[in-house]
């Protein structure tokens, strides 16, 4: 049970006592405070803040899952490693790339907003861009993002990547099929060239089912705190399910090398999704301080590699129902 009238954000140095902090046997249901009749949402990390708090004049009481206060323990436990990580990632000069990509309406956003939350901005940007000018089309295909790569010691996240020109442009018709042969065929290049220049390169796809991203949608336009995330690409994205599909699948045979491999998350649960996308960045980078590596160990049945996904869909093509996003 939490109790509260209101919340402060805490500061970097509270972040390990929260990850630690308990209460979650006195936690019995979900529920939400109702203001004027109607149910609010607790914003994440309500509950782990309030868990141990003493009942306060005027606050409300307030029941959440057992499971609410495991994941927001476990996402604050996660960030102080990620801040861990980003401190190292500074001292030793590294550059780190993630690129996240999927359907609409995966998690990916979600997935980045709580990689980045705690980190100092300074060292860590998100790139999500918008579509290319005019001029912009007149320039080499990987030129735009070759400009927001990171120097020493920064972490970028691409939300959404150079990897548009291998499902969504083609799908939609923003590019030719021309266009999209030729990106496949380069982008294994443009990637080795980075990784050998020294650029550490995550790739991850979150992967969706036809019927979570329809909820999502729908979702979406009841909620006017997310209608901003609509657009005519969302609304297309349902019928033509299954050129995607074609899609994905080529995307993977073509781009899925030793060097730059394909991580693939399950994403049908937004919080197990988060928790096992950044476990698996963690597990994969090498910084001081580091927890024990069980507590960093993704769950198998939410992150598979590229190369077991891409033999998941070979097994399954005459099957297109069992196909996930």
């Amino acid at each position: 049970m939490t109790y509260g009238s209101g919340t402060t954000t805490p500061d970097v140095e509270d972040l390990e006592t929260l990850a630690g902090a308990g209460g979650t046997a006195q936690c019995l249901a979900d529920a939400g405070p109702e203001v004027d009749g109607v149910t609010v949402e607790l914003a994440e990390h309500t509950a782990l803040e309030n868990a141990a708090r003493k009942k306060v004049k005027g606050g409300v009481a307030v029941l959440v899952k057992p499971s609410t206060l495991s994941y927001e323990k476990e996402l604050r436990a996660l960030q102080v490693e990620l801040l861990r990580m980003q401190n190292h990632v500074k001292a030793k000069g590294l550059r780190i790339v993630l690129l996240f990509e999927g359907r609409d309406a995966a998690g990916k956003g979600g997935t980045i907003k709580r990689i980045t939350e705690h980190m100092n901005p300074r060292g860590a940007r998100v790139v999500a861009l918008e579509k290319p000018s005019d001029r912009e089309r007149t320039q080499w295909y990987f030129q735009r993002y070759v400009a927001h790569l990171p120097a020493a010691g920064e972490i970028v996240l691409f939300d959404r990547s150079w990897y548009n020109r291998s499902m969504v442009e083609p799908v939609m018709g923003f590019c030719t099929d021309e266009e999209n042969k030729r990106f496949l065929k380069d982008v294994p290049l443009f990637e080795q060239m980075l990784v050998k220049d020294g650029i550490k390169l995550f790739k991850f796809y979150f992967s969706v089912s036809k019927k979570e991203q329809l909820q999502r949608f729908e979702s979406r336009k009841h909620d006017v705190l997310k209608q901003y995330k609509i657009s005519p690409v969302d609304r297309q994205a349902q019928q033509l399910w299954d050129a995607y599909t074609v899609k994905k699948f080529q995307m993977l045979s073509e781009t899925n090398r030793t060097i730059a491999p394909w991580t693939v998350v399950r994403s049908d649960s937004k919080k197990g999704a988060r928790i096992n996308c950044i476990k698996y960045f963690l597990s994969r980078v090498d910084y001081e301080g580091k927890i024990a590596a069980e507590k960093l160990r993704p769950d198998p049945n939410v992150v598979v590699s590229g190369i077991d996904e891409l033999k998941f869909m070979e097994d399954n093509l005459f099957k297109p129902k069992r196909l996930l996003g």
